[in-house]
C-alpha cells in the first residue's frame, strides 16, 4: 500500500524532483517526525495561553545548567566563515542568478516569506536549487534577456525551508497533509547534500520561526537522522536559525546548545520578530506601538534582543548576523536612491559596532554597501567578529518585555500605509509573487503581518487612537479601503488586477474585522492557492 500521494500537477521536470526514492525518503521523515512537531504546535498555544493569564515569559530554570555550562558549538566550515554581507531572495530561476552573481558572500534561497508557497514555486524551487549547485541554471525573460551564472565565485547558497507551523497540502502521508518544513527540508538534503559535498560546500540551511529550544532539537534530529539515511557524517548539515519570535529571545542559549553540532549562526529576523511581539502582547494594556516606521532598531525592547543576540553567539562560537534592510534603491531615481542607500548604510554601521557579524540585503545594489561596513569595521586578517564576547551586556527579562516606543504615535497616514501595504502584499501573493517593492520598501510576508496586525490591534484596542484623539475602528478601516484602493489603482494602471485586488481586501479586511487574531496571514490565503 502506497503511504504517499502527490495531488500536485507534475509540470515539466517535477519528475526529477518527485523522484520514487525522494518520496519513500518524505514518508519516512513524516512517520519519524510529524507527530512531534504536532506537539510542538499545539504546546505553543498552550504558552501563549499562559502569557494571556498574565504569566510573563523568563529565562528557563531547568535549563540553567546549559547557560551555565562550559561548551562550544562544533566548528563552522571554511565558506560560513565570512558572512559580512548576506542576499535573499525567493528560490526563483531570475532572482537566483543574480543573488548568487550580486558579490555578496551568502545567498539565503527562500521556500518560506519571499516566496508565494504554491505548487509549482516549491518544486521548481527545489529544482532550481540543483541547477545552482551544478552551475547549469538560467533563465530567459519574455523580452529575450539572458540570465545565466558567472564563471568566478558565486555567493555561499543556504535555503530557507517552511516554518514548522506551515502544511504542503498537495502531498498525503499516511492520510495526513505533510509538514511544508520536512518537504522542503527533505527534498533539498535528499537531492542535494552529496552534491553539494562534491562541490566543495554543504547542505545548509536558514531555520525560520522557532519559538524554542524544543522546535530547534526538532531540527536537530531532523538533521541527524537524515545525516544517517544518506550517508553523511554526523554535523555534516550546518544551520543559521532566524531568531523572529520574542519567545525564543528567552532561550537563545539553549537554542544553540540543541543545535550545536549543526549550528552556524543566528539571524535578527527583525521584521518577523516585531510582528511577534504584537501577536504575543496584544492583549497587554499598556502595549500599544505606534507607526511600525517608528518603531526602530533602537527601540528598548529591539536593542535588548539584538545585544542578547551578539553575546550569546560569539559565547558559543559562533556567528551573529545583522537583519533586512527593507529599503530598495531605485535606478530612475537619484534622491530616492542616494536615501536608499545611507539609511541602509547607518543601519548596517549600528550593527557593526554592535558586534555583528555580518548583515542582510535585498538587492544587489546595496551588497557594496553592507560589505564596505563591515569591513571597515573588521580588525586586519579576520572575516567575522567572533573574538568580540560582549561581556558588558547585561540583558533581563524585563528589558526584552520593554514595550515602551518613547515620542511614538499613531498617524492617520501609518494607517493608511498599513492598510495599503497589506492589501497590495497579499495580491501579490495571491498572484505568486512573494517579495514586492511598495512606496520603496521590500516588503514580504512579515512586514505584511506587521501591517496587518497593527490595523487589528489599534481597531481592538481601547486606547488605539490617532494622533489627532479620533479612535481607530474597524469602521474606520473600513471606510479607508476604498480610497486606499483608489490611489493603488491609479498608481498600478493597466497592471492593476482586479480580481486578485477584491481577493486580497476581502482578506485582509476579514483578517483586521475579525474579534480572533489569526495566527498567520499566509495560513488563511494558502487556502486559496493551487
Amino acid at each position: 500500500m502506497k503511504s504517499i500521494t502527490i495531488g500536485g500537477k507534475m509540470h515539466p521536470g517535477f519528475d526529477k524532483i518527485l523522484t520514487e526514492e525522494a518520496q519513500k525518503f518524505l514518508v519516512k521523515l513524516h512517520q519519524r517526525f510529524n507527530g512531534t512537531r504536532k506537539s510542538l504546535l499545539r504546546r505553543r498555544t498552550e504558552i501563549h495561553k499562559k502569557i494571556l493569564s498574565g504569566e510573563n515569559p523568563t529565562f528557563l530554570k531547568e535549563t540553567e545548567s546549559v547557560r551555565k555550562g562550559d561548551w562550544q558549538v562544533d566548528p563552522i566550515p571554511e565558506d560560513l566563515q565570512d558572512r559580512r554581507c548576506e542576499i535573499t531572495g525567493p528560490a526563483e530561476a531570475k532572482m537566483m542568478i543574480n543573488a548568487l552573481n550580486s558579490g555578496a558572500t551568502v545567498f539565503m534561497a527562500d521556500l518560506e516569506d519571499s516566496i508565494t508557497p504554491n505548487w509549482f514555486n516549491q518544486i521548481q524551487g527545489q529544482a532550481n536549487l540543483s541547477d545552482a549547485y551544478e552551475r547549469t541554471l538560467e533563465f530567459t525573460s519574455p523580452e529575450g534577456k539572458e540570465y545565466r551564472l558567472n564563471e568566478g565565485k558565486l555567493a555561499t547558497l543556504i535555503i530557507r525551508p517552511r516554518g514548522w507551523h506551515l502544511e504542503e497540502k498537495h502531498i498525503l502521508i499516511d492520510g495526513e497533509i505533510a509538514s511544508g518544513s520536512l518537504v522542503d527540508a527533505g527534498l533539498y538534503l535528499f537531492h542535494n547534500t552529496k552534491l553539494t559535498l562534491s562541490k566543495g560546500t554543504g547542505p545548509y540551511f536558514y531555520l525560520p520561526k522557532l519559538e524554542n529550544h524544543l522546535e530547534a532539537r526538532l531540527w536537530d534530529e531532523v538533521f541527524t537522522f537524515a545525516e544517517q539515511e544518506l550517508g553523511v557524517k554526523n554535523g555534516t548539515i550546518k544551520a543559521t536559525v532566524l531568531l523572529e519570535t520574542i519567545l525564543a529571545s528567552f532561550e537563545i542559549e539553549e537554542i544553540i546548545y540543541e543545535l550545536r553540532r549543526h549550528m552556524s549562526g543566528i539571524n535578527a529576523g527583525r521584521w518577523d520578530y516585531m510582528f511577534s511581539a504584537i501577536k504575543k502582547f496584544r492583549h497587554v494594556p499598556e502595549f500599544l506601538w505606534p507607526d511600525r516606521a517608528q518603531v526602530t532598531m533602537t527601540a528598548p525592547l529591539m536593542r535588548a534582543y539584538t545585544e542578547l543576540l551578539v553575546q550569546t553567539c560569539h559565547k558559543r562560537g559562533t556567528l551573529a548576523i545583522g537583519g533586512m534592510a527593507a529599503f530598495i534603491p531605485s535606478r530612475r531615481d537619484a534622491e530616492v536612491n542616494r536615501v536608499a542607500l545611507e539609511k541602509v548604510r547607518q543601519d548596517k554601521e549600528r550593527e557593526a559596532q554592535d558586534g555583528f557579524d555580518g548583515s542582510w540585503v535585498a538587492h544587489p545594489d546595496l551588497v557594496a554597501v553592507c560589505t564596505d561596513v563591515f569591513s571597515n569595521v573588521f580588525e586586519e586578517g579576520r572575516v567575522n567578529q567572533k573574538h568580540r564576547k560582549r561581556e558588558d551586556v547585561q540583558v533581563t527579562p524585563e528589558m526584552i518585555l520593554d514595550f515602551q516606543i518613547p515620542g511614538g504615535e499613531i498617524t492617520e497616514l501609518g494607517l493608511r500605509n498599513n492598510i495599503s501595504v497589506g492589501i497590495q502584499y497579499i495580491a501579490a501573493w495571491l498572484r505568486g509573487t512573494g517579495a514586492v517593492a511598495i512606496f520603496n520598501l521590500m516588503e514580504d510576508a512579515a512586514t505584511a503581518e506587521i501591517a496587518r496586525s497593527q490595523v487589528w490591534q489599534w481597531s481592538h484596542h481601547p486606547e488605539g487612537k490617532l494622533d489627532d484623539g479620533r479612535q481607530v475602528t474597524v469602521e474606520m478601516v473600513q471606510s479607508m479601503i476604498p480610497e486606499e484602493l483608489a490611489k493603488i489603482r491609479d498608481d498600478y494602471g493597466e497592471a492593476y488586477d482586479e480580481i486578485k485586488m477584491n481577493q486580497a481586501t476581502d482578506l485582509f479586511f476579514k483578517l483586521v474585522a475579525e474579534e480572533e487574531f489569526e495566527e498567520f496571514l499566509t495560513i488563511r490565503a494558502y487556502d486559496q492557492l493551487d
